[in-house]
């Protein structure tokens, strides 16, 4: 066996490099006769030169730093492959901390962020294989009886060499450019890629976790900390299969920089709503809240765009997907409260967020009702109804008659299309307007009511939004006369015609069902008639339209959102006395149908 040469030679004089081929070969003749250490006097030797074998790593360290390039390190150097895998797989060198840090490190930068030959790419692939084999449960004959030498399960060996390789992959990365004592100096972050690139055989590890979260948060603060694409897919593929867990912000930014992601967590969310149309508000709510989608959008813009493209390409394919648009509304309504914490520290415009959007339609609709006084609300929703009425006028005469009795949808009608998609986002207001219509006062309840049969029916193809306008106008007249004009008994012939206008009509595909019951749960709530009258009226209208599962969930629907602030303060308790009267009410009628009709529908207003 070779004898170990004086420092003073290893280190070389101030014209020679830090290290030659003899150093090399050197300590590669040492490494071969270690071999895993599963003799006394390898062990013995192993341990006696770990002093030194620190020293020539460190030194071997700074060589590989120096050099332009893997190629360029592996032609000075051509032994080094073999010395370093021969090291990897000695415990005793693994078992010595400092050491291990050392030889992980030499094996780190030889990595390549953008491998330019074969030389590189194979360099790359058995760096990987390496890190992933360190980081398993296989064993080799030495490393058994090193362990069992050691007293050490091999369980426990592994996870500890992999834990200490994830520290100190995890303390490069802590080394932010921030911290940089010279502008020439290489910026740390300028490895990112290549870390996250090896770290695809971890990702399903716990104790990967920290390094995983690290890389992420870094490639949010520095422009040149750019991520692996197979390292994002990998991760985006272990957390939604839920193989992983992620802090928050980590989470955030998985999905920041990696679209499909982001994408897929949206899609999900409206395949659970439309699968489990029986959810309720505040199951929504909840759900949403637990995805950190809403608070996400609110912390970068970017994101919040593609989600709401993802919303918005939803309802141009389906208008009256009603579980789609509760969804959005109680999305809607978690981002802007996350937003508006947000805004506390940095204020962003408002069109920055709804490109889309009528401009002259945002604030006012973004606007809540807990934010302006009560007696304004009526003035400001018939300002929005003019508005939207002049704005869906002047685009169908652009079109034309031909065009609006065609099937063309109301994709084709971009700007209308916009406004009713921002309304449907801030339906607030539509629960506001349907509580107005019901308080008595000499004010013309028109433009209200078009108001709500715009959102139910925003496009007037085949004259089809003025057709239903007229039926929810007979329908109001109906509602009007039971609860709020006629005493004693209601007439027979009206609560026939309620029902009437809730069935299904041959030449009527699609009445405007969730538009009138919903009309008739919110008049029975907010009315100034007894509420055993309300009641009687109520159950016998949903009965006799076989509606008296989706009047529940308007009522449960409808007192999430009295909740939120849009019923007058003073009628707060009596409100929520009446729902919880007319629920126990319709859960009698409930219980009194047949299975085959106790089918529950989630309706929105």
């Amino acid at each position: 066996m070779s004898q170990l040469q004086p420092q003073s030679q290893l280190q070389g004089s101030a014209e020679e490099p830090l290290l030659n081929i003899q150093q090399m070969q050197f300590w590669l003749d040492k490494a071969v006769a270690w071999g895993q250490a599963e003799r006394p006097d390898s062990q013995k030797d192993t341990c006696l030169h770990l002093n030194r074998l620190r020293d020539f790593l460190q030194r071997l360290l700074t060589h590989i730093n120096c050099m332009s390039s893997t190629t360029e390190t592996m032609k000075t150097l051509p032994f080094l492959g073999q010395f370093l895998g021969r090291l990897c797989w000695n415990p005793y060198v693994t078992a010595d901390a400092t050491g291990r840090k050392l030889l992980f490190q030499c094996l780190w930068s030889l990595y390549s962020e953008h491998p330019g030959n074969a030389v590189e790419r194979k360099a790359n692939q058995w760096i990987q294989k390496l890190f992933s084999q360190l980081a398993t449960e296989e064993e080799d004959v030495a490393a058994q009886a090193f362990m069992k030498h050691m007293n050490v399960p091999p369980h426990e060996y592994h996870l500890k060499v992999l834990r200490k390789m994830v520290a100190m992959l995890q303390e490069n990365i802590g080394k932010s450019c921030s911290s940089s004592s010279s502008m020439n100096q290489r910026c740390s972050c300028d490895r990112i890629q290549a870390t996250s690139e090896a770290c695809v055989p971890l990702i399903t590890c716990p104790e990967a976790a920290p390094l995983i979260g690290a890389l992420l948060l870094q490639s949010m603060t520095c422009v040149r900390a750019t991520l692996s694409e197979d390292f994002l897919d990998a991760l985006s593929s272990a957390y939604l299969s839920q193989c992983l867990s992620l802090e928050e912000q980590a989470v955030v930014s998985l999905w920041y920089h990696n679209l499909p992601s982001l994408e897929e967590t949206v899609l999900r969310l409206l395949e659970c709503a439309q699968t489990n149309s029986q959810s309720t508000p505040q199951k929504l709510e909840q759900l949403l809240t637990q995805s950190l989608l809403p608070k996400a959008c609110a912390q970068h813009c970017s994101i919040f765009l593609v989600v709401n493209d993802i919303f918005r390409s939803f309802l141009k394919q389906a208008e009256g997907n009603e579980p789609v648009k509760s969804l959005i509304q109680t999305f809607t309504c978690c981002f802007l409260r996350e937003l508006a914490l947000q805004q506390q520290q940095t204020r962003v415009s408002l069109k920055a967020w709804f490109p889309q959007s009528p401009q002259r339609l945002l604030v006012p609709l973004l606007t809540l009702p807990s934010e302006m006084p009560e007696d304004a609300w009526r003035r400001h929703l018939n300002w929005l109804s003019r508005s939207l009425q002049r704005l869906t006028e002047e685009e169908e005469e652009e079109e034309g008659d031909e065009d609006s009795s065609s099937s063309a949808s109301i994709e084709g009608h971009h700007t209308v299309f916009e406004a009713w998609f921002l309304l449907v986002q801030c339906a607030h207001w539509l629960q506001v307007a349907v509580q107005l219509l019901v308080t008595p006062g000499p004010e013309d309840g028109g433009p209200l009511l078009w108001l709500l049969t715009f959102y139910h029916h925003p496009t007037n193809r085949g004259h089809h939004r003025a057709q239903q306008l007229v039926r929810a106008t007979e329908a109001w007249e109906h509602l009007r006369f039971v609860f709020l004009v006629l005493p004693g008994p209601p007439p027979e012939e009206r609560l026939q015609a309620l029902v009437t206008l809730l069935s299904p009509q041959p030449q009527q595909p699609s009445p405007p069902t969730v538009l009138i019951l919903s009309l008739l749960v919110n008049v029975a709530v907010f009315s100034q008639l007894a509420l055993n009258g309300s009641a009687e009226i109520l159950q016998t209208v949903v009965e006799g339209s076989g509606l008296a599962d989706e009047a529940a969930s308007l009522l449960s629907s409808l007192e999430l959102k009295l909740n939120g602030g849009s019923c007058s303060s003073g009628a707060a308790n009596r409100v929520h006395l009446r729902i919880k009267a007319l629920r126990n009410t319709l859960t009698h009628t409930q219980a009194a149908s047949s299975p085959a009709e106790n089918q529950a529908h989630t309706l929105t207003l």
